[in-house]
């Protein structure tokens, strides 16, 4: 049995080329509990990389976490893809498969980007029966991440939050959570992030992301994961732990990245808050647990 198939808890840091050889020397052996990659980054691909990738997956539990489902498209599902897919998660993946609540292709085009979708029924409904396929052909359950955005597509007819839970319910999926998203949509369309999570099934989330955005003209967050993790997210992350209990967390750098060393103490910092967010929540439980027997 290699790695990839233990049960999965705690802090992990996202896999990236730039630091795989040290990963791959044992400097990150310890000090994290798992590594997500995406597959579209390996996939039909030779040599060096599928690898490297090998050995870190007999160390180490993987987490897949995809970056071309469009799941919002209105293009059918290439079924080339989903073979190729179905057999890497079969290898790599853990309990579930994750992509992204947004569209990034249409006409056979691939746009490279996670474009928001319209908060529609109808778009609800259609996300839902894709998921529900893409879980069908891969063979295992699907998580969904909430996006970071710029702008709405389109007229809404509910809010994000009543969206997701109408996808998740009708899906019958997990929820990824991106706290990190969450606080850049917050302030960059000025809403409260705790009254949003408020309204989210803690009992679908399976993952959750926490990352750092930059700042572009005029108070602009960018969602770009390529600075330190924000005090708001690790308040988020903290309001969230203590709602939904342990989870495992991701950490996830993929511009301006910093030697591995750099960014194993800021997993250690990511993981304090999340031990003492555990601990109250198991608290509150004990506490729940005592006053309902009394």
């Amino acid at each position: 049995m290699t790695a990839a198939n233990k049960n999965i808890d705690g802090v992990g840091l996202g896999l990236r080329w730039a630091f795989l050889s040290d990963v791959l020397e044992g400097a990150a052996d310890g000090a994290v509990k798992f590594f997500e990659i995406s597959p579209e980054n390996y996939m039909r691909r030779g040599g060096y990389f599928p690898e490297a990738l090998e050995q870190v997956a007999d160390k180490h539990p993987i987490i897949t976490h995809g970056l071309m489902m469009s799941v919002g498209s209105t293009d059918p599902f290439d079924a080339g893809y989903f073979d190729e897919l179905r057999r890497f998660v079969s290898r790599f993946g853990g309990a579930w498969h994750s992509d992204h609540l947004t569209f990034s292709g249409l006409d056979g085009v691939q746009l490279h980007d996670l474009l928001p979708i319209p908060f529609t029924r109808k778009m609800a409904h259609h996300v839902a029966d894709r998921i529900r396929e893409a879980q069908d052909r891969l063979g295992r359950p699907m998580a969904i991440e909430n996006i970071s955005y710029y702008f709405e597509l389109g007229q809404s007819e509910m809010s994000e939050p009543e969206f997701i839970r109408e996808v998740l319910e009708r899906a019958d999926c997990g929820l990824l959570l991106d706290v990190n998203n969450i606080d850049v949509n917050a302030k960059n369309h000025g809403f409260d992030a705790r009254k949003w999570l408020d309204q989210i099934p803690m009992d679908r989330v399976v993952e959750i992301h926490v990352a750092g955005p930059e700042e572009w003209d005029h108070g602009l967050l960018l969602d770009t994961h390529g600075s330190p993790v924000r005090s708001d997210v690790y308040d988020l992350l903290t309001y969230t732990i203590e709602r939904s209990g342990p989870r495992p967390v991701l950490l996830e750098r993929d511009s301006n990245i910093p030697a591995l060393s750099e960014l194993l103490e800021e997993v250690r910092q990511v993981d304090q808050t999340y031990q003492a967010a555990v601990a109250r929540f198991r608290a509150l439980q004990s506490k729940s647990e005592v006053s309902h027997a009394a």
